[in-house]
C-alpha cells in the first residue's frame, strides 16, 4: 500500500520495510506475488528503479518462493529496467539479470542434490513442440528451462514464451546471458535430456546463423559484385558468439560432436587472410583456449580425424595455424599500419643492407631499444608478451564493452599463434608421453606378476593383461594419429618462426617444441616425422644455404609431400638469407672444395645445442636420424674448429686452416661448455639399449666414410668428428663392447688405411686407445676367463700390420708397448698374436718403426718371457731372428742378437718346466692331428719339441752368421758357437746329428761360399764418418772375417763335444767334411782365413787333451769303477790313441757288468781319422807352398804366420801316424818344408817378422821347420830299424837347408830383393808390395848346428855310412867355405869350419875304419878341395876388417892346418896317396905365401899370414922329416918343397940388396918391405924346424942350401928399415948353432 502510495518518501520506507521482512524469510508464495506486481508498477512509473531492482534481488535470493509466472514477472521487470535511459539504472539491472539467471540456474542444481538419491524413471520424449517435456522437470528446473528458452528466442529476435513483457532486447547481452549460463552451470545442461536437447536445438543453430556474415564477408572485396550487400561482421556479436563457441567445444563437446565439428571449421576459416585483422585476432585467441586442452584435442583427433568420410578437423587448425602465421609474414598488415607509423618496420628494412654487409653488428640501428621480433624477408612482427605458457587468457575475447572492431597492435595476433603452437605442442606431448609413461609401467608391472609363479587367479590376470594391450593398441593409434595430424604443419609453422626469431628466448621456446616433437615421434616409431622436426633443427644450426646433403635430402622429401589445407598448399617455406642475427662464429664450411667462409650466428649455436640436448637424452629414439644429428654435430664442430683430443673429446683447438676461423668471445665462452655437452653425448651412449646404439656407431660410420671420401686426393686437415666420436662411444661402452667391436675396429682399420695422414693418425689413435682400454677394463667375467674376447680384443691389433703406412705401424707399435707394460703378465693366448705384430715389421719400413718394435721385443724378452706360454717362445725366437736381419739400424740388430743369447740362458735356466709344458702340448697337436689323419707338421719335426725350440734358435743364429753385414755375422757366430757351447748338454744326443748337418755344416757351406764370392771392391768408409780399418775395408776381407770365426766355433765344437759325436753313426763323414772345409779355409787366398783354418785344425788335432771334468758324462751309477784315462804315446797300443773316452767305457761296462775288461774297438776307426788329417794336411801343405807359375803384383803369397802354423801341425799330427809314416811320406814333408822356408816375406810385412838383419835369430817359421825334423828325427831315433833309413833323408833336408846361407833359396819366378833393399812401403801406404827373401843365415846356420849334432849321434849307422852322408856334408860346407869372405855373413863360414872340424873328427875315424869297403872312396877328393878352397880363397877380407879380427880368423886357418897335422897325416897309410900328395902340396903353398897387394903400408906386417905359414912350414917340415916316411916318394915331395922355398928365398933376399941399393935414401914399396920381412921369418922358422928334426931325417943338402943363405942374409944388414932390421936379427941368430969349431968327421954330408 505504502508502495501504491507513489510517495518516493513513503515508497523508500516501504521497500526497505519489504526487504527486511524478506530477508528474515516470512514472505508466503502469494505474498510474493503481490510484491513483485506493486514493483512492477513502481517501475512502470520509473519510481525509486535502483530499490526496486534491490528489492527483486534480495526476494529471489533470499528463498524459493518466487517461481513460476511471479518469477518471469521478476525477471522481465529487470529486463526493463535494463533498457532505461539512466546509465546507472542500467548497469545495475544488468547485473541483476545477471544474478537473477544465476539464481535460477543454482535453484536447479540444488534442487538436483536434494533429490539426487531418488532415482527417476525417465519418461519418453514424446512430440516436438517447444514446450515439450516441460511437465517432467521439477519446478525449479522448469523455471530455468523456460528461461534459457526465451533467452534463445530473443537472441534471435524472436518473441519470448515465457518472459511475457519484454519490450527490447539486446543480442550482445543475450549472448553473454548465454554464454554466463553455459559457462557455469554445465551440469544442468548435460544431467537433464530437456536441456540438452535445448542446447541441440536452439543455440548451436542460432550460434551458426549468426556466424554468416562473418563467413561470407571477404575483406577487400567490393561490394558491387555481389547481387546482395553482403552484411559486415560485427564486431560485438561476433568476438560473443566465438566466446560462446569456445564454452560449447569445451563444456559439450560430447553431445555436440557434429555441431562442434561446424563450428572448429568456421573458427580454422576465420584465420584466413581475407577476414579482417580483428575477426582473425579473436579467432585466434579462441584457437588458443582450445590449444590449452590437450583432452578436448585427443578428442576431436578420435572423433574426426581418425573416422572415415569426417573433416580432417584437428589437422586442420594447426595447419590453419601455420598459414595464419606465414599469411602475417607474406601479407604487410594493413588493419593497423594507421594505429602505429611504421617507423619500426622503415627502421628494420632501411637496416638491412648494413646488417648483410657488416655482420655482427645488430640488425636494429638508430639506437631503438631491442624488441623481441620475428623477422622475415623485410617484414618485421614485434612478439609481444600476451600470455602466460599454458593458459589461454583472452585479450580481445574479453573487449565486452567496445562496439566497435578495436585497433590490433601490430604482432599481437602472430604472437598468440606463436603460443597456440607452444601450447599445443606441450599439451599433446605431455599428455602421449604420460600416457605412453604410464602404458609402459603397467606393462612391466604385468609382465612380471604373469611371470610369478601360476596362481589360482592367472585366468583372470590374463585377462587383463589382453585388455589392456588392446587398450594400448587404441590408444597408440589415437597418439599416432594426433601426432600425425599436426606434425606438418606444426613444421612449417615452427620452421619459419626459428627462421624469423631474433628473440632468443622465442628461438629457445621454438626450438623446445621442435625437440620435444621430434622425441615424442620417436618415441612413437614415426620416423619420417621425428627426421622431420630433427632435420629442422639441424638445418637451424647450420649457416644458411650450407650443402648438407643428408639434410636437404630429407627436406626434398618433406616437400614433395605438400601438405593441403582446404586446398591451399602449405609450402615449406626456405629460410630467409638474410637474418638480423648476431654473427658469433666465422669459420670454413666442411666441404671438398670450401668455398670462402661461413657464417654462425648465435642462433645456430642455440640450434646447436638444442641438438646436443636431444641427442643426450633422447637418444634411445633416435634410430636412424643419428645420421642427420651426428652428421650436423660433425659441420658444426668443424666450423667453429673444435679438434678431437685424447679420448676423442673435442677441445677447442686453432684451427688448422688459418686465420680463416673466427670466434667471438661470445662463443668462445660457450665452446667449452659445447665441447663438454658433446663428450656427454657420447657418454650417455652407455645408457642407451643395444638397438640404439648400433644405429649411432652406424651413423657414425657411414659419417666417417663421408669424411674418409672427402679427404681422398688432398692433404688438407680432415674431418676426424665421427673417429673420435666412435673412439668415445666405444671407450663409454666397454662393457658390451662385444656387440659392437666388429663394426667398430672394422671401420676404424678402413680409416687406418687412408690416404690422408691426418685421419690415418686418428683412426690408429682411436683403435690403439679401444685396444688398450679394452685390455684393461674390468670386464666380467674377467678376460682372463674370456679368451674369446681377449682374442676378439687384439685381433684389429694384428690387422693393423697390414697396412703400410709407417706412421700406423708406429701407433701400432706403441699401443703395444703400453699393452706389454701394463697387461703383458695376463695376455696369455693373446701373445702369438701381439708377437706377431713385432715380428710384421719389414726392414723397408724405416728407423724408427723398427725401434719401437725392437723396444717391445726387448720388454718381452727381460720381463715376459716367464708369463708367456712355451708354445711361444718359438715366436719369440722367430721375431728376435727378424730384428737381427733387419738391416736398418745395426745397433738392433747386434742387440737383436743379445736377446737370443738371453732367451737361450732362459731356456736353459728353466728347461725342465719348458720341457713339460711343450711335451704336454705336443700330445695335444699329435692327437688332433691323428684325429684330422694329417701329419704333424713343424720345423726340425722328428726331434722332441724342446730340442726343436733350440734347433729354431741355432737356425735363426745361423741365418744371421750370414747376414751382409760383418758385425752382424760376427756377433751372431760368437753368440750361435757360445749358446751351444753352453747349453748344447740339453739336447738328446740324437739332435746332435741335426746340429752339425743342419745347422753347423749347412752354416759353414754358406759362409764359404760367401766368401769366396765376396766383393774384393774397396769400402770407402763404414757409413757416416766412420773409418774402416784397411784389414777390413773389402767385402772379401770382412767375409774373412766371419769364416775365420765360423770354421773356429764349428772346429770347437767338435773338440769339447767329440765325446757325444764320436757315437753318432757319421762321425768319420763328418770328421772328413770338416776337414775339407778347413782345407779350403786354408787354401782360401786370404792370410786371415788361412791361419785361423790351420788354427782350427790344431785345435781338432789337439784332442790329445783329456777330456775336462766339466763335460764328462755321468758314467752309469750301476757299477762303480774306476775309468782308465790314458794319456801320452807310451800306451802298449802306440796307435795314436791319445785316451779312452768315458762315455763309451761306461758304456761298455755296462754291456759286460763288469765281468771282462773293456775292449776298445774304435782305434782303427781312430788311426783313419788321423790319416784323414794327414793328407788334408798334406794337400794344404803341397798347395799352399807350391810356387806360382806366373809372377805378377797381385800373385798371392802365403804370410809367414800361416806357414808356421802349418809346420807346427805336423809334430802333432805326426805322433799318430807315425806307425805308418813311410819314406813316401817323408819325401812329402821334405817338399813341403823346403817351399814354406822359400817362401818370400812382403816388404811390408817384413819390420815386424824379421830381426833386424845383424841379428842372428831365426824366424817361427824356421824353427817350426827345424823341429818337425827333429821330432821325426826322435822318432826314428826310438824307433825300429825300418825306421832308421830315413836318416840319410833327414839329412839332404838339412843340408839343402845349410846351403840357404850362400843360396838362397828361389821361389819360383818371383823376384826378390835382399832385404836390405827393399823399401818398407810406409809412405806410399797402398803401393804393391816387394817381395823380401828371408835373411837365411841364422836358418842355415843352425840346420848346419843339427847337422853335427846329428852326424855325432848317428855317424856308424849303416844308412848313414852306406848313402855317403859325410861327403855330402863337406861338399855342402864347401860351399861357404869356399865363399869365405864373399859369404852373407861372416859367421856362416866360420861356423862351417868349426862344423867340418867337429864332423871330421868324428866321421874320419870311420872313413878310415870303412877305408877297405870303398864307401868313402869318393870323400878324399872333395875334402882335399873343400881345405884347398878355404885356406886359399879367392875372395878378398873386407877392407875395414881390423888387426883383431884378421888375427882371430887367421888362427881359424891355423886350426884347419892342426887338424890335417893331427887327425889325416899321421894315417897317410890308410889315406889314398893322391889325398896326401894334394895335402902337402897345400901346406907347402901356404908356407910361401906371397903377400896380397890389397895392403895398406901400416898393416903390411901383419898382413901376411904369419902364423898360418908358420904353422903351414911347420908341418910341411914335420912330415917332411919324420921319420914315418914309408917311401921315398913322400919325402921327395918334401925335400922338392925345402928346397924351392930355399930357393925362393935366397931370390928374394937377392932383389932386395939391389933395390936398396939403388933406392939409396928412398925407402923401398911397402910390398917389397912386408915380403922381405916374411922371408926373413921363414928362414927362422926353417932353422927352428931343422934344429928339432931327428938328424938322420934331414937332407944334407938341404943343410948346405940353408947355409948358403948366410953371406946374403949378412948383406942386408945395411938396410935402412927398422922393421926389415928386427927381422933380420931374428933370422940371423939361429946361426950361432952352426958356429962351432969344425969336427974331424964329416956327418951327414958336407961341412
Amino acid at each position: 500500500m505504502g508502495c501504491g502510495t507513489k510517495e518516493p518518501k513513503i515508497t523508500q520506507l516501504c521497500l526497505a520495510a519489504i526487504q527486511r521482512l524478506m530477508s528474515h524469510e516470512v514472505v508466503s508464495e502469494a505474498a510474493a506475488g503481490n510484491i513483485i506486481n506493486m514493483l512492477w508498477q513502481l517501475m512502470e512509473n520509473s519510481l525509486e528503479e535502483l530499490k526496486l531492482l534491490q528489492t527483486v534481488l534480495v526476494l529471489l535470493t533470499t528463498n524459493t518462493v518466487v517461481h513460476d509466472e511471479a518469477l518471469s514477472k521478476a525477471i522481465v521487470l529487470c529486463f526493463r529496467l535494463h533498457f532505461t535511459k539512466d546509465n546507472i539504472t542500467n548497469n545495475t539491472a544488468a547485473a541483476t539479470v545477471r544474478q537473477v539467471v544465476t539464481v535460477v540456474f543454482e535453484r536447479v542444481v540444488a534442487e538436483d542434490e536434494r533429490h539426487k538419491d531418488i532415482i527417476d524413471q525417465p519418461v519418453a520424449i514424446q512430440g516436438n513442440s517447444n514446450r515439450r517435456s516441460v511437465s517432467t522437470l521439477k519446478p525449479c528446473a522448469k523455471d530455468a528451462y523456460m528461461l534459457f528458452q526465451d533467452l534463445c528466442q530473443l537472441v534471435n529476435a524472436d518473441a519470448p514464451y515465457w518472459l511475457v513483457g519484454m519490450t527490447e532486447m539486446t543480442r550482445t547481452f543475450g549472448l553473454e546471458l548465454l554464454e554466463s549460463v553455459l559457462n557455469d552451470f554445465p551440469q544442468v545442461f548435460l544431467q537433464h535430456q530437456e536441456f540438452s536437447f535445448l542446447l541441440k536445438e536452439r543455440v548451436c543453430p542460432l550460434v551458426i546463423k549468426l556466424f554468416s556474415p562473418n563467413i561470407k564477408f571477404r575483406q577487400g572485396s567490393s561490394t558491387s559484385s555481389s547481387p546482395a550487400p553482403v552484411e559486415k561482421p560485427y564486431f560485438p556479436i561476433c568476438m560473443r558468439l566465438l566466446r560462446v563457441v569456445s564454452v560449447l567445444i569445451k563444456q559439450f563437446y560430447s553431445l555436440l560432436v557434429t555441431e562442434c565439428e561446424i563450428f572448429l571449421s568456421l573458427l580454422v576459416k576465420f584465420l584466413d587472410a581475407d577476414k579482417p585483422q580483428w575477426l582473425r585476432a579473436v579467432a585466434v585467441e579462441s584457437i588458443h583456449r582450445l590449444c590449452v586442452q590437450p583432452q578436448l584435442l585427443r578428442s576431436f583427433c578420435q572423433s574426426y580425424d581418425m573416422k572415415q568420410h569426417s573433416t580432417k578437423v584437428f589437422r586442420d587448425i594447426v595447419n590453419a595455424l601455420g598459414s595464419f602465421i606465414q599469411s602475417l609474414f607474406l601479407v604487410p598488415s594493413t588493419g593497423n599500419a594507421s594505429a602505429t607509423p611504421n617507423q619500426t618496420g622503415s627502421n628494420a628494412s632501411g637496416n638491412t643492407g648494413s646488417a648483410q654487409t657488416n655482420p655482427g653488428v645488430l640488425g636494429m640501428g638508430g639506437g631503438a631499444t631491442v624488441l623481441p621480433a620475428f623477422e622475415y624477408r623485410g617484414t618485421w612482427i614485434p612478439i609481444l608478451n600476451v600470455t602466460v605458457q599454458g593458459s589461454a587468457k583472452a585479450t580481445y575475447l574479453e573487449m565486452l564493452d567496445k562496439v566497435e572492431p578495436p585497433t590490433i597492435p601490430e604482432g599481437y595476433a602472430m604472437s598468440v599463434a606463436f603460443h597456440c603452437l607452444l601450447d599445443l605442442v606441450r599439451g599433446i606431448t605431455t599428455m602421449i608421453e604420460g600416457e605412453l609413461g604410464e602404458a609402459e609401467t603397467l606393462t612391466q608391472t604385468t609382465t612380471e606378476t604373469t611371470s610369478l609363479p601360476a596362481q589360482p587367479s592367472e585366468q583372470q590376470d590374463l585377462q587383463s593383461v589382453s585388455d589392456q594391450s588392446e587398450k594400448e593398441l587404441v590408444s597408440r593409434a589415437v597418439w599416432e594419429e594426433m601426432v600425425n595430424a599436426c606434425w606438418c604443419g606444426l613444421l612449417a609453422a615452427l620452421s619459419l618462426l626459428l627462421d624469423a626469431s631474433t628473440d632468443e628466448a622465442a628461438t629457445e621456446n621454438i626450438l623446445k617444441a621442435e625437440l620435444t616433437m621430434a622425441a615424442l615421434c620417436g618415441r612413437l616409431a614415426l620416423v619420417t616425422s621425428r627426421d622431420a622436426f630433427i632435420t629442422a633443427i639441424c638445418k637451424g644450426s647450420l649457416p644458411p644455404h650450407y650443402a648438407l646433403t643428408v639434410l636437404n635430402s630429407t627436406t626434398a622429401a618433406l616437400s614433395s609431400k605438400s601438405y593441403s589445407i582446404q586446398g591451399q598448399n602449405v609450402q615449406m617455406i626456405s629460410p630467409s638469407s638474410e637474418s638480423h642475427q648476431q654473427v658469433v662464429a666465422v669459420g670454413q664450411p666442411l666441404a671438398l672444395q670450401p668455398q670462402g667462409t661461413v657464417m654462425l650466428t648465435s642462433k645456430n649455436i642455440q640450434c646447436m645445442r638444442t641438438l646436443l640436448n636431444l641427442a643426450h637424452c633422447h637418444g634411445a629414439v633416435l634410430g636412424t636420424s643419428w645420421q642427420l644429428v651426428l652428421a650436423t654435430l660433425q659441420h658444426l664442430v668443424w666450423i667453429l674448429g673444435l679438434k678431437p683430443g685424447v679420448g676423442g673429446a673435442l677441445k677447442p683447438g686453432r684451427a688448422v686452416e688459418g686465420p680463416s676461423t673466427v670466434l667471438t668471445t661470445a662463443v668462445m665462452t660457450d665452446l667449452p661448455v659445447i665441447s663438454n655437452i658433446l663428450s656427454r653425448l657420447f657418454e650417455s651412449s652407455q645408457y642407451l639399449d643395444d638397438v640404439s646404439l648400433h644405429h649411432l656407431i652406424n651413423a657414425l660410420c657411414s659419417l666417417s666414410l663421408e669424411a674418409m671420401d672427402m679427404a681422398y686426393g688432398n692433404n688438407k686437415e680432415p674431418s676426424l668428428f665421427a673417429v673420435a666420436k666412435l673412439l668415445e662411444t666405444g671407450l663409454v661402452n666397454m662393457h658390451r663392447i662385444e656387440i659392437l667391436w666388429r663394426p667398430l675396429t672394422g671401420h676404424l682399420l678402413e680409416v687406418c688405411q687412408h690416404p690422408n695422414s691426418r685421419m690415418r693418425e686418428w683412426g690408429a689413435e682411436a683403435l690403439t686407445s679401444l685396444i688398450k682400454a679394452g685390455l684393461t677394463f674390468s670386464h666380467d667375467p674377467p678376460l682372463s676367463q674370456n679368451q674369446r674376447l681377449q682374442l676378439l680384443l687384439l685381433n684389429p691389433l694384428k690387422e693393423l700390420s697390414n697396412i703400410s703406412h709407417p706412421d700406423i705401424r708406429i701407433k701400432q707399435l706403441e699401443c703395444v708397448l703400453q699393452i706389454l707394460q701394463s697387461q703383458g703378465d695376463s695376455l696369455g693366448p693373446g701373445w702369438p698374436l701381439v708377437l706377431g705384430v713385432m715380428g710384421a715389421i719389414r726392414s723397408d719400413q724405416g728407423e724408427s718403426l723398427i725401434r719401437t718394435a725392437f723396444q717391445c721385443l726387448q720388454l718381452v724378452v727381460t720381463d715376459f718371457l716367464p708369463t708367456m706360454p712355451c708354445t711361444c717362445l718359438q715366436i719369440v725366437v722367430e721375431v728376435a731372428g727378424s730384428f737381427g736381419l733387419h738391416n736398418q739400424e745395426l745397433n738392433i740388430s747386434l742387440t737383436s742378437i743379445g736377446l737370443l743369447w738371453n732367451i737361450s740362458d732362459y731356456f736353459f735356466q728353466r728347461g725342465e718346466i719348458i720341457e713339460k709344458e711343450l711335451n704336454k702340448e705336443e700330445a695335444l697337436l699329435q692327437k688332433q692331428a691323428e684325429e684330422k689323419g694329417v701329419m704333424l707338421n713343424r720345423p726340425f719335426h722328428p726331434a722332441p719339441p724342446f730340442d726343436c725350440l733350440w734347433l729354431c734358435l741355432y737356425a735363426k743364429l745361423g741365418e744371421l752368421c750370414v747376414d751382409p753385414r760383418p758385425a752382424v755375422r760376427k756377433s751372431a757366430g760368437q753368440t750361435l758357437f757360445s749358446t751351444i757351447g753352453a747349453h748344447g748338454t740339453l739336447l738328446q744326443h740324437s739332435t746332435w746329428h741335426t746340429v752339425i748337418w743342419k745347422v753347423l755344416f749347412h752354416l759353414l757351406d754358406r759362409v764359404r761360399e760367401s766368401s769366396t764370392t765376396a766383393d774384393k771392391e774397396k769400402i770407402e768408409s763404414g757409413g757416416g764418418n766412420i773409418l774402416i780399418h784397411h784389414s777390413r775395408d773389402t767385402a772379401e776381407k770382412q767375409w774373412a772375417e766371419t769364416w775365420v770365426l765360423t770354421l773356429a766355433g764349428v772346429a770347437r765344437i767338435f773338440n769339447t763335444r767329440r765325446y757325444l759325436l764320436q757315437p753318432l753313426g757319421d762321425f768319420s763323414h763328418a770328421w772328413d767334411v770338416l776337414l775339407d772345409h778347413i782345407q779350403s779355409a786354408a787354401l782360401s787366398k786370404n792370410n786371415e782365413v788361412s791361419l785361423a783354418a790351420l788354427k782350427s785344425f790344431q785345435e781338432i788335432l789337439q784332442i790329445v787333451s783329456p777330456v775336462r771334468d766339466s763335460e764328462k758324462p755321468d758314467t752309469p751309477p750301476a757299477i762303480n769303477v774306476s775309468v782308465p784315462v790314458v794319456v801320452g804315446t807310451t800306451t802298449a797300443t802306440s796307435l795314436g790313441r791319445s785316451f779312452m773316452r768315458t762315455d763309451s767305457i761306461g758304456e761298455r761296462i755296462g754291456r759286460y757288468n763288469g765281468s771282462e775288461p773293456p775292449v776298445i774297438t774304435d782305434e782303427i776307426e781312430d788311426l783313419n781319422l788321423w790319416w784323414a788329417a794327414w793328407n788334408s794336411w798334406y794337400r794344404i801343405g803341397s798347395e799352399s807352398t807350391r810356387p806360382p807359375i806366373t809372377c805378377d803384383k797381385l800373385t798371392f803369397i802365403p804370410s809367414q804366420p800361416f806357414l808356421t802354423a802349418l809346420i807346427q801341425i805336423f809334430p802333432a799330427l805326426y805322433q799318430h801316424i807315425k806307425t805308418g809314416f813311410s819314406m813316401d811320406d817323408l819325401q812329402k814333408l821334405g817338399v813341403i818344408l823346403h817351399g814354406a822356408v822359400s817362401v818370400p816375406i812382403s816388404s811390408d810385412a817384413s819390420p815386424f817378422i824379421l830381426p833386424s838383419y845383424t841379428e842372428a835369430v831365426l824366424t817361427s817359421l824356421q824353427e817350426a821347420v827345424l823341429t818337425a825334423l827333429d821330432v821325426l828325427q826322435k822318432a826314428i831315433c826310438v824307433g825300429s830299424e825300418s825306421m832308421q833309413i830315413m836318416y840319410p833323408a833327414i839329412f839332404d833336408q838339412l843340408l839343402a837347408f845349410v846351403e840357404f846361407s850362400c843360396k838362397p833359396p828361389q821361389y819360383g819366378q818371383l823376384e826378390t830383393k835382399h832385404i836390405a833393399n827393399a823399401k818398407y812401403n810406409q809412405i806410399q801406404l797402398f803401393a804393391p808390395a816387394e817381395w823380401v827373401a828371408l835373411n837365411y843365415v841364422p836358418f842355415a846356420e843352425r840346420s848346419l848346428e843339427v847337422v853335427v849334432d846329428l852326424y855325432q849321434k848317428t855317424a856308424c849307422h849303416k844308412a848313414v855310412v852306406t848313402e855317403k852322408v859325410l861327403q855330402n856334408i863337406i861338399k855342402t860346407l864347401r860351399i861357404p867355405l869356399s865363399l869365405k869372405y864373399s859369404c852373407p855373413s861372416e859367421s856362416t863360414w866360420k861356423l862351417a869350419v868349426s862344423s867340418l872340424l867337429r864332423v871330421l873328427s868324428i866321421g874320419l875315424p870311420v872313413a878310415r875304419q870303412h877305408a877297405s869297403s870303398g864307401k868313402f872312396d869318393s870323400m878324399w877328393p872333395e875334402l882335399a878341395n873343400t881345405f884347398e878352397d878355404f885356406l886359399f880363397t879367392k875372395s878378398t877380407p873386407p877392407d875395414n876388417l881390423s888387426i883383431q879380427e884378421f888375427q882371430k880368423n887367421e888362427s881359424i886357418d891355423v886350426e884347419v892346418v892342426q887338424l890335417i897335422s893331427t887327425e889325416i897325416l899321421p894315417y897317410a897309410n890308410f889315406i889314398p896317396k893322391e889325398f896326401v900328395g894334394q895335402i902337402m902340396t897345400m901346406l907347402n903353398k901356404g908356407s910361401i905365401h906371397s903377400q896380397s897387394s890389397s895392403f895398406t903400408e901400416a898393416e903390411i906386417d901383419i898382413r901376411m899370414r904369419e902364423e898360418f905359414s908358420k904353422v903351414c912350414f911347420e908341418t910341411l917340415l914335420q912330415f917332411s922329416f919324420s921319420n914315418k916316411v914309408t917311401t921315398p916318394q913322400e919325402g921327395y915331395i918334401s925335400r922338392m918343397a925345402l928346397s924351392v922355398l930355399l930357393k925362393r928365398s935366397q931370390d928374394v933376399l937377392h932383389r932386395y940388396i939391389e933395390d936398396e941399393r939403388l933406392s939409396g935414401k928412398c925407402p923401398l914399396p911397402r910390398q917389397q918391405v912386408t915380403e922381405i920381412i916374411f922371408v926373413l921369418k921363414a928362414v927362422s922358422t926353417l932353422i927352428d924346424s931343422l934344429k928339432k928334426t931327428q938328424p938322420e931325417n934331414v937332407d944334407a943338402n938341404t943343410w948346405a942350401q940353408v947355409i948358403a943363405l948366410y953371406p946374403t942374409l949378412v948383406e942386408c944388414i945395411t938396410c935402412s928399415s927398422s922393421e926389415v932390421c928386427s927381422a933380420l936379427k931374428e933370422a940371423l941368430v939361429p946361426f950361432k948353432d952352426f958356429m962351432h969349431p969344425p969336427a974331424s968327421k964329416v956327418q951327414n954330408g958336407e961341412s
